[in-house]
């Protein structure tokens, strides 16, 4: 890996070859820059109760924190993302929910505020202190997920970083959409190394034969199976258990606070 430098913060560590940055957020200020994020809301099409827009912290020091937050006595936590997908369109009440058949329907969808095709993308992170009630991820998704049949023209989710259990991270591919059909997972787990400081640096190169995923400098994971054509958006996110149930966790006693902090993120493409 490569040292590039960035005025003022901390550098990223890049494949050899030339690179170009093509996109970032430092977190400078201390309010969350709404031309870069919005917040996803919906789950399946439908307004979700384990999601907010509250729990987002910038403590100027080009840092941000997804603290999960309460309300109504539940669990719940914050979900950025640069663009948005069949996820975030809401539904009747008569539809088929989203991903139960082969392919979704797809809806009018915003205007993206980023989408990328290819490249390597880079964040530094802290992780939460208790991983088996939080989890945090931080990973791209198609627009266009599941509308066909071909995963390579309608995009896939590669999940650069999640983390789920007390030092290890996953991560890897979801492809075919999300129904029964043609879903198909190809993902690893691995073990943290510790760091001196706490932070850790998770990269994905996503080129048109394949994928390598990085921590921390070190090559993790390849894929080459259903390499997404399309260009994808980004996505930091934080999930209390239970939200799959659509039921967030009780608050039992106090509550106890918790959050996923997130140094930079950075796209790069490479220089032809």
């Amino acid at each position: 890996m490569k040292k590039f430098e960035v005025n003022g913060h901390e550098p990223s560590f890049l494949p050899q070859g030339e690179w170009k940055l093509v996109w970032a957020d430092e977190f400078d200020g201390t309010e969350l820059d709404r031309s870069k994020w919005d917040f996803r809301l919906n789950f399946w099409g439908k307004p979700f109760d384990a999601y907010t827009d509250q729990g987002i912290v910038l403590d100027g020091k080009s840092h941000i924190e997804l603290h999960r937050t309460e309300r109504n006595g539940c669990y719940v936590s914050p979900q950025l993302q640069t663009g948005s997908n069949s996820f975030d369109v809401p539904k009747s009440g008569t539809d088929n929910p989203w991903g139960q058949d082969e392919i979704w329907p797809l809806g009018i969808l915003e205007e993206p505020k980023f989408v990328h095709r290819y490249g390597y993308y880079e964040c530094r992170c802290k992780f939460q202190k208790d991983p088996e009630t939080m989890w945090s991820a931080f990973w791209t998704q198609s627009p266009t997920i599941g509308a066909r049949f071909e995963p390579e023209w309608c995009g896939i989710e590669s999940d650069i970083m999640e983390c789920f259990h007390v030092g290890k991270a996953t991560t890897g591919n979801i492809m075919g959409g999300y129904g029964k059909q043609f879903r198909e997972e190809g993902r690893v787990s691995y073990d943290l190394n510790d760091t001196e400081d706490g932070w850790h640096y998770f990269g994905m190169n996503w080129q048109p034969e394949g994928y390598t995923f990085y921590c921390d400098g070190k090559e993790v994971s390849r894929a080459d199976k259903h390499v997404s054509h399309v260009p994808q958006f980004i996505l930091l996110t934080t999930e209390v258990q239970g939200y799959r149930k659509s039921v967030p966790n009780i608050i039992s006693g106090d509550f106890v606070d918790d959050a996923f902090i997130v140094d930079f993120v950075r796209v790069f493409d490479k220089v032809r």
